[in-house]
């Protein structure tokens, strides 16, 4: 939603319009009946009467129409100045509010901690913006393209706005505090460089890089991305997969929809779960009694993933477990463990 106090500025600037107009079809119909004018010289006449400009009348004017001229210069004065005013003090507040704004948002990022920043929020950008608000992960949008910005910030988008490529953007989006970085442009060259640069501030931090070019592959990966994606093999093995494997793929696609209430899947620490002091197994945990999910993989401290493990998997410190679920259960299982 805009904001009120500009909304109202805009309803006052239509009015301020709406009467400039019924004030110069006035004036029009005024010197074509009392002065007998023509509707050239009536609009001529209106237009330096109003904008008190000074030149001279086409005809000298009757006591009648002098009358009439005092009575619309008169109007004009106040008309015309307060259509002025509100398009002033618009135009001041409309360049205030922007840097409250601003303000307000870069306060807002500088508290993050933890969070992701995704640069550039093209096709890409936006469908990561859209899981990570599924899964109410904070992030942060770096974007160049002022309209872009402008139109989806009314959704309270966290955006910083400048060149993902310069590393004073990438320090105002919070980098040295980030647990995360995905680099969506459109170039691989850019994301090259944003991928060096980030790296280089951050190295502890997960870089996510997208590519075009599977040429560009090797080269992220030296710059110190963890993950880099080709959306368009993804796109070609996901095509062949809905020829050989139809509903297999149609059945993980309905798991990846993500939305205020369908998340399907989730991935949790153990740490998350349990008092891990005292080393528990995936059956001592009974999650699927108390919230109803499956444990359908595990992956261990050093990396090592696990699918459907055995109930007697010991769920020691720093592994994890994803569990698949409705969505019901999926809300209940982070309402019981507080799963942020």
């Amino acid at each position: 939603m805009g904001n009120p106090l500009l909304k109202l500025f805009k309803s006052k600037i239509y009015t301020a319009l709406i009467m400039l107009v019924i004030l110069m079809f006035i004036g029009v119909f005024g010197y074509v009946v009392i002065s007998g004018y023509s509707l050239v010289d009536a609009v001529y006449m209106t237009v330096i009467t109003i904008t008190t400009v000074g030149f001279a009348e086409v005809n000298p004017l009757d006591t009648p129409s002098k009358i009439f001229t005092i009575f619309l210069i008169l109007t004009s004065v106040v008309i015309v100045g307060y259509a002025i005013s509100i398009i002033t003090e618009y135009i001041l507040s409309r360049n205030n509010f922007e840097n409250i704004k601003q303000r307000k948002m870069q306060k807002r990022i500088d508290n993050m901690s933890n969070h992701i920043i995704i640069c550039g929020y093209g096709r890409n950008g936006k469908q990561a913006a859209k899981k990570l608000l599924a899964y109410n992960k904070p992030f942060v949008i770096i974007e160049r393209d002022k309209e872009i910005i402008e139109r989806f910030q009314e959704e309270s988008l966290p955006f910083v706005y400048g060149n993902a490529n310069e590393d004073e953007t990438l320090y105002q989006a919070g980098i040295e505090k980030a647990d995360t970085l995905i680099a969506a442009l459109p170039s691989d060259a850019d994301n090259l460089f944003v991928v060096l640069s980030a790296r280089q501030i951050n190295n502890k931090m997960s870089i996510i890089s997208r590519a075009s070019q599977e040429t560009s592959y090797n080269k992220l990966k030296l710059a110190g991305a963890n993950n880099v994606i080709l959306p368009d093999r993804i796109g070609g093995d996901h095509m062949a997969s809905l020829v050989v494997i139809p509903d297999l793929v149609e059945f993980i696609d309905n798991l990846g929809i993500v939305g205020e209430r369908n998340i399907n899947v989730e991935e949790v620490k153990v740490e998350q779960l349990y008092d891990v002091s005292t080393v528990k197994t995936i059956r001592e945990l009974d999650l699927r009694r108390k919230t109803g999910c499956n444990v359908i993989g595990f992956k261990d401290g050093k990396g090592e993933y696990l699918v459907n493990p055995e109930a007697d998997t010991k769920l020691i410190p720093g592994s994890k477990i994803i569990v698949l679920g409705r969505p019901e259960q999926i809300q209940k299982l982070n309402s019981e463990y507080n799963i942020a």
